[in-house]
């Protein structure tokens, strides 16, 4: 079973030893460890794997860091705070996608996943399984109602031990937040702007749409390195 890990360090950008060498290969599927600086000037190092450039914004890649549930948005070449960015040599081995049945069973579902705290207790997050992720395929990336930040789980592990259930087809229609405005056809690439509770407004960009589910989007804001799932329909 595993246990939720809160995200997180916010992240910046940092230079590369050598931008230009890096930009002229495709650096997504790459096993990569960089310097961040902190706030403090302190250089703490970080490891993860790419999983995807984004073509609205091809600055700015998803990355999962080991040992984060989390996937970031980072701007690995531009980011001033990223240092020593090196490709590391993959020694996986890539695992094989199986149980693609059970896999077509969760995508686009809404789900409640167990999670065990500190304490041994359990602790039931409802959420919803958007698509299976890139490069890591054992893993799917989910978001959470009360915590609508991209993640990432190997979810056919916890489905057979019992820890995710699918709700039923009553329970599927709206798990995440949702945002006024008319579904079109895309809004990939579209400027956002989001009121927060306390009345301060957030600007970012709609960097991808969910397959599975084409009203739901990820979401970039600019003073944030976690991506966001937002449901953008129009509600009454």
């Amino acid at each position: 079973m595993l246990k939720r890990k809160k995200p997180h360090r916010k992240r910046s950008k940092a230079d590369a030893s050598d931008p230009v060498a890096y930009k002229q290969r495709s650096i997504v599927g790459s096993k990569v460890q960089h310097g961040w600086r902190e706030k403090t000037g302190v250089v703490t190092q970080w490891k993860g794997t790419v999983l995807d450039q984004l073509p609205v914004n091809p600055s700015l890649f998803l990355v999962k860091y080991d040992d984060f549930d989390c996937v970031y948005g980072i701007e690995l070449f531009k980011d001033e705070r990223v240092s020593t960015l090196e490709i590391l040599p993959d020694k996986s081995g890539r695992k094989k996608i199986m149980d693609g049945d059970l896999a077509e069973l969760i995508v686009g579902k809404a789900v409640e996943h167990m999670f065990e705290k500190d304490d041994g207790s359990k602790n039931e997050w409802r959420g919803m399984v958007l698509a299976r992720a890139p490069v890591m395929t054992t893993w799917y990336y989910i978001t959470y109602e009360k915590d609508p930040v991209l993640y990432m789980y190997q979810l056919l592990e916890d489905y057979k031990e019992g820890d995710l259930r699918i709700l039923p087809d009553s329970e599927n229609k709206q798990v995440l937040p949702t945002e006024p405005g008319e579904v079109i056809e895309s809004l990939v690439g579209k400027q956002v702007e989001y009121v927060t509770e306390d009345g301060t407004k957030r600007t970012g960009l709609v960097i991808h749409q969910v397959q599975a589910k084409p009203s739901v989007y990820f979401i970039k804001f600019d003073d944030d390195f976690h991506i966001y799932v937002y449901d953008l329909v129009k509600t009454s």
